[in-house]
């Protein structure tokens, strides 16, 4: 399919707008960016009952993990409720930065929504984002009845390298005997080697360049040894039999789209019952274009209602 008009725009404007990319500016004055950046396409923060800022206490360090509340709750009627990791490559991005989805997810999929503020590279490299994804896991499983929350309707999910968390959260979900419903997968990162046919078709001229991955990476690997883990590249898992199901929400004009659709493929052949959706015309970071992309506000409500289904 073409490239969607309202797409087109974008990427038009951001050529003109000639940007330094984010190599270019370091890791600190790209975080600063992205966060300005992040609401310009993005929808009008919904509304919701509660919003709130949470402190988890974990071995050595402390994070932000903020609660979406579309309506009263208490211990006394569990609800269901989604860990959502935001993507950024692992260098940017943050609770503040994917707000508006987080509320737009609670809102439309009738649950509690947790965000987790993980810690990021370079300061903190791999695998400190994977410790922080599974134990916030941990967390939201062993304290569920404190929080209102059915340890039976958990899910996990995530955009980009959010996704990369929530992949290998379900994993680890799988490993230690934890019921999920759900792992929502949006144009997630799965793959150890940034080489298949639509990185090199998509590697440049769609926002997500093949430079900016890699530095990304270069930020987060402390060598090669940790691209050939599975909690970077989930991919690489030996056996993903038993995994919770996958809502897996992937980009026609995106880099990771062939990784995207080989992750479908490797869950299936385990079988684990997958939706694999490819938005057409569409680009990575298109689920934060609600504001402008109406393709995007689709993605918004096939991912409520695969929520809604798993938790029903």
């Amino acid at each position: 399919m073409p490239l969607d008009p309202q797409i087109e725009k974008i990427l038009y404007w951001a050529q003109r707008a000639k940007a330094p990319p984010y190599p270019q500016l370091g890791a600190v004055l790209a975080r600063e960016l992205y966060t300005k950046a992040s609401a310009t396409l993005d929808i009008m923060p919904p509304a919701l009952h509660e919003v709130r800022d949470l402190e988890l206490a974990l071995p050595g360090r402390t994070l932000r993990v903020r609660q979406y509340a579309p309506w009263p709750h208490s211990w006394a009627e569990p609800r269901p409720a989604l860990l959502y990791f935001h993507g950024g490559g692992f260098t940017i991005g943050s609770v503040d930065t994917h707000d508006r989805v987080c509320r737009m997810l609670a809102l439309g999929a009738d649950c509690l929504v947790y965000s987790v503020d993980y810690r990021l590279a370079p300061e903190h490299p791999f695998p400190a984002a994977a410790d922080d994804a599974f134990e916030s896991l941990e967390w939201l499983h062993r304290e569920a009845g404190a929080l209102g929350v059915d340890p039976a309707r958990i899910a996990v999910g995530g955009d980009s390298a959010g996704g990369t968390l929530a992949a290998a959260s379900a994993i680890h979900a799988r490993d230690r005997g934890w019921p999920l419903a759900l792992q929502l997968l949006v144009y997630p990162g799965l793959s150890s080697r940034q080489d298949t046919d639509s990185y090199r078709r998509y590697a440049r001229g769609y926002l997500l360049d093949i430079d900016t991955v890699q530095w990304f990476f270069a930020h987060l690997l402390r060598d090669e040894r940790d691209r050939h883990d599975w909690r970077f590249a989930p991919l690489l898992a030996d056996d993903l039999r038993g995994v919770t199901p996958a809502w897996i929400g992937a980009a026609e004009y995106d880099p990771l789209v062939d990784e995207d659709r080989a992750y479908a493929q490797r869950l299936r052949e385990a079988g684990v019952a997958v939706t694999f959706i490819q938005y057409d015309g569409m680009i990575h970071s298109f689920f934060q274009y609600g504001g402008f992309v109406p393709t995007a506000r689709q993605a918004h409500a096939d991912a409520c209602a695969a929520l809604r289904e798993a938790f029903a």
